[in-house]
């Protein structure tokens, strides 16, 4: 698989939480760093989510926000 984005992060999922409309996955990166993300249930049924799937998350964003 190829995509634009750069940022493609590779790491395990941990937990795939599904939920009304969206699916909330967690991706462990390293020791305590996670990521999740929310996708919709189709979209996480279609790609055969499960704890313990070597996983990447990619992210693409023309803006990154910090808040303290």
């Amino acid at each position: 698989m190829k995509l634009s984005a750069r940022n493609q992060i590779p790491g395990t999922i941990v937990t795939v939480k599904p939920g009304a409309t969206t699916t909330h996955v967690t991706i462990a990166i390293s020791g305590d760093v996670t990521v999740t993300a929310s996708i919709t249930n189709e979209a996480a049924e279609e790609l055969g989510l499960k704890a313990g799937m070597k996983a990447f998350a990619v992210i693409k964003a023309s803006d990154v926000m910090v808040g303290v």
